[in-house]
């Protein structure tokens, strides 16, 4: 009887193994999905093959497109820098969260610790979380990534034209750092550092990926070029027949191609979600050394399509269907909501202004835009809002190009002024034909939506203070 009950109970143990085991497989197949979220700098909308780029060469990223969806019609929150990082990293409009513009060196504001980041929200799940690339929200130690959800960190605290030798204003910039988790690991970044950044970006991600390919990751490379000065390295150097801003967009295609590679090298292709998108589009005052935002109306700095519509290419191979393409509205403030959804990640406690778009990306049929509005702030002005394909501006002021610039020198603005417009971006993505006279009843209807943003968010061109809107961070 005893060897009876030993063998029994030794049955049990090795039955009870096995299950553990089994589970130990399932939580292991099932376990939360990878994110890259690829973030260029003022790249244009036509700057890369699948939106129409036509002498710059971007295999990755047409692969990319051809594996996986493009959206056309995604937007940031604001057409520059720290305010369109704001809105991805919280999913609200940069103007809910009080980020304006773009900081500069030892700026006194920064991130508010109260507002979550995606990585931040990605932690509750225990996800490793990493960023290589450029910042731009906030270089005082409490802004900084790793005060922020991010376990490592390896970039410029700011835009990489903030350093001395800017052709314009450089003389009031110290010198400009590289940062590694908290430290200065290189006070002083010459032309020939900069010209290894995305390399270095790239290995730094890659590296990530196979130390936690074990464990779900979130990696976000926000690229510090093609904002100007532009440089690339040896490897690059020449190869575009678009002059050094091909050369600077085909090493960041070559990028792509390097994490995409690395990915498949571990198998973990069918777990990850890789996005890739911009921050605003083109500065086109720089001229050759600027992208373009094709038959899109002005760039970065303004509310015309041009600069908040940016390129948008996910690829998850099994979830998103291969070669798709939607023009439905979304835009970075979407994208925090959607992680969370995919990682099954609790939402912030704070009002976001996004919504997932998991039902465009998996391509479900009927699936529609989350927004009944799109808002279009510059500063704290409203200047357009956008309903389906319906866009109306409000009379405002907004720079336009005279002549681009050669070779890093910037070329000048005008200012202009608009009236109240009314566009069809589906017949008119260029904004060229207002018809606001004919459409009287569109008008009143995108003016009722107008007046919601103005509520909650503000609009100083009608001197009105939003209700809703969050305080910026400032340093202790």
């Amino acid at each position: 009887m005893r060897f009876m009950r030993q063998r029994s109970v030794t049955c049990l143990c090795a039955a009870v193994l096995i299950v553990l085991a089994m589970a130990g497989s399932a939580q292991t197949a099932e376990r939360a999905p990878n994110f890259v979220v690829i973030y260029a700098d003022d790249l244009g909308y036509a700057d890369i093959g699948p939106f129409g780029a036509r002498d710059i060469e971007t295999p990755h990223l047409d692969r990319m497109a051809r594996e996986g969806l493009k959206l056309t019609s995604f937007y940031v929150s604001q057409a520059v820098c720290s305010a369109s990082r704001a809105a991805l990293m919280t999913g609200c409009y940069s103007n809910r969260v009080s980020v304006f513009g773009a900081f500069g060196p030892r700026s006194k504001v920064g991130i508010n610790a109260q507002e979550w980041t995606i990585a931040e929200v990605l932690k509750q799940q225990q996800y490793a979380t990493a960023i290589y690339g450029k910042w731009h929200l906030g270089d005082a130690p409490q802004f900084l990534p790793t005060r922020n959800g991010f376990d490592d960190y390896l970039g410029l605290p700011y835009s990489n034209d903030m350093w001395p030798f800017h052709p314009t204003g450089g003389k009031n910039y110290p010198d400009l750092p590289l940062i590694s988790g908290d430290k200065v690991i290189n006070p002083k970044v010459t032309a020939i550092d900069q010209s290894q950044l995305t390399k270095q970006y790239t290995e730094h991600a890659c590296r990530f990926i196979e130390q936690h390919q074990d464990e779900s990751f979130f990696v976000y490379m926000p690229h510090s070029m093609p904002h100007v000065p532009i440089f690339a390295s040896e490897a690059f150097k020449g190869r575009s027949k678009a002059g050094l801003f091909g050369d600077v967009i085909s090493e960041i295609d070559g990028s792509v191609g390097t994490v995409l590679e690395t990915l498949q090298r571990l198998k973990l292709d069918e777990q990850t979600l890789v996005i890739f998108t911009s921050d605003n589009g083109p500065w086109l005052s720089y001229g050759n050394h600027a992208g373009s935002a094709g038959p899109l109306r002005e760039g970065k700095g303004t509310a015309w399509e041009g600069g908040q519509r940016v390129p948008f290419i996910a690829r998850w191979p099994g979830k998103i269907p291969a070669g798709s393409v939607c023009d439905e509205v979304a835009g970075t403030i979407d994208v925090l909501p959607t992680l969370a959804e995919l990682s099954a990640s609790p939402l912030p406690p704070n009002k976001l202004d996004g919504r997932s778009i998991l039902p465009l990306l998996k391509g479900h049929s009927g699936a529609k835009s989350p927004h009944d509005s799109y808002w279009y702030y510059w500063g704290k002005e409203l200047h357009a809002v956008r309903a389906g394909a319906w866009k109306l501006h409000f009379p405002h002021e907004y720079r336009s190009l005279v002549k681009g610039g050669v070779d890093g020198q910037p070329g000048p603005y005008v200012q202009k002024k608009t009236g109240l417009a009314l566009y069809d971006l589906q017949a008119d993505i260029g904004e060229q034909n207002n018809v606001a006279d004919k459409h009287p009843d569109v008008v009143a209807r995108l003016e009722k939506l107008a007046e919601v943003a103005r509520r909650e968010l503000g609009d100083s061109l009608t001197n009105r203070i939003g209700e809703e809107i969050r305080p910026i961070g400032h340093v202790q």
